[in-house]
């Protein structure tokens, strides 16, 4: 009935689940012992720890012994004892646990009001569309936007209408060695900002197209050098793995569910394997970092990666691990990122994918251990007729971390590999396997070019696309 909405209660009420009434009574009877004088509270370190144990509390109407709070990002013996050793009152946490409360009830006001109110005033229009014989629709916190989200993308692709554009690109001929070049419209040139493009490297109309290229090809097929860029560019180490990044490099290299890869890392962290899975954390703990080279030694019994963490070992770099960006304690709340525990006990009982996904979380952990990846760049821009058409390359160098977390095929042997209309990717590293070598003989002549030096064009070509709808999520 929408008279009884807003339903917002004088009191909230709580009650011990029968699922775990029983052992809810052995704490309870342990917290309540009059030989007990002082609880230390050991829940996770975050809001969501904090109101666990406050319910406990709450619900065993433990009184006023004395409570301290351990908190600690780790479990490490060190960091243990010293949770323990500085642990303040745990008053000190009233804030966080008002948060936690508040955080419950927003949680179950808005889902008993705006479930109620959106099942009364809409469930007979999609009861009857979808031919149910009930229909309760679900309001949360998280949840309804999250379904916003993917409703908003969802009619965008279907309303989306594929618009034709035409970009020009020239070949450019640098000493014998052909390599395309794109025009573009940048600032200081006649079709910067002009209304006949379709973003900065296309036109709507073919016929606008075909103009550029007359127009580029007036004065012959000369064309001026104006710059010329040659540098080298690192690329570190990808960040350590929290769920969701592991969800997204096993949805595309595995094509398994974000459920199905947080079953197989909880079936690795039980069996001891890697750490805990649910952290939203891409980095460790100054706590960790100080104990790193246990986990790094481990995984010397680790057969295809054994070779790997020997020679961490040897170069040291893990003392000094610390000191970067892979250690950060304000980026953590309750747990650190997903790292192998070097132990390896259970190995032997895991199948092929459980495997697999271990192997990546081991790679992407040594990776952090290694230098960056160097390459060589080169960028040149080519004027022709008033306009300015770039072109560049990229040539792997040093392969540094990439070494351990897999060099990315270069763009001839991707398209050799694709099935289904999927990219297939190697190693354990999502992000690395998207770069790739391109015009690499460019490199070779760069050096030999000067700014203002002629060079020919061998013709000038209009390629036709597609705008393409936005991907689902």
């Amino acid at each position: 009935d929408l008279a009884t909405i807003p339903f917002i209660p004088t009191e909230f009420k709580y009650e011990v689940i029968p699922d775990v009434s029983k052992q809810f009574k052995i704490v309870a009877g342990l917290l309540n012992r009059d030989d007990v004088g002082c609880i230390y509270v050991c829940t996770d370190s975050g809001r969501e720890g904090e109101y666990i144990y406050r319910l406990v509390d709450q619900m065993a109407k433990v009184g006023n012994k004395e409570k301290r709070r351990v908190w600690i990002d780790s479990q490490t013996e060190e960091e243990i004892l010293r949770g323990i050793r500085e642990a303040k009152p745990l008053s000190e946490y009233d804030s966080l646990s008002d948060a936690a409360y508040l955080r419950a009830k927003e949680d179950y006001l808005m889902g008993i009001n705006f479930s109620r109110a959106l099942s009364l005033k809409y469930s007979y229009v999609i009861r009857n569309y979808l031919k149910l014989d009930k229909c309760v629709i679900a309001v949360g916190r998280v949840m309804t936007c999250v379904l916003g989200i993917i409703v908003k993308r969802e009619r965008e692709i279907r309303e989306f209408v594929k618009t034709p554009f035409y970009r020009v690109v020239g070949t450019v001929n640098v000493a014998g060695q052909t390599f395309e070049a794109e025009w573009k419209a940048v600032k200081d040139t006649p079709y910067f900002n002009s209304p006949l493009l379709y973003k900065e490297n296309g036109f709507k109309q073919k016929k606008d197209a075909e103009d550029l290229v007359k127009k580029l090809s007036a004065n012959g097929m000369e064309a001026t050098l104006v710059a010329s860029e040659k540098k080298k560019e690192k690329k570190a180490p990808p960040m350590l793995y929290n769920l969701a990044e592991l969800q997204n490099d096993c949805s595309s290299l595995f094509k398994i569910s974000p459920s199905d890869t947080l079953k197989i890392v909880q079936e690795l962290y039980e069996k001891k394997l890697v750490t805990y899975p649910r952290t939203d954390a891409r980095v460790l703990s100054t706590a960790v970092a100080k104990e790193i080279y246990k986990n790094i030694s481990g995984l010397k019994r680790y057969t295809p990666m054994a070779a790997y963490a020997d020679e961490v070992l040897n170069m040291g770099s893990y003392k000094t691990i610390a000191k970067t960006k892979y250690v950060n304690d304000k980026q953590i709340t309750d747990h650190y990122a997903i790292i192998p525990t070097g132990q390896l006990t259970e190995l032997e009982s895991l199948n092929s994918l459980e495997r697999s996904v271990y192997e990546m979380i081991v790679r992407r952990f040594l990776s952090i251990f290694y230098p960056p990846a160097e390459y060589q760049t080169v960028k040149l821009v080519v004027a022709a007729g008033g306009e300015k058409l770039y072109t560049s390359a990229k040539q792997l160098k040093v392969p540094g971390y990439l070494e351990i977390a897999g060099i990315p095929k270069s763009a001839k042997e991707r398209n050799a590999a694709k099935t289904d209309g999927e990219e297939q990717t190697q190693g354990g590293d999502a992000e690395a396997a998207q770069e790739e070598e391109e015009n690499a003989g460019l490199l070779a002549y760069a050096d030999k070019l000067q700014k203002g030096e002629t060079l020919f064009s061998d013709g000038y070509a209009i390629r036709e696309g597609k705008t393409s709808p936005p991907k689902r999520y």
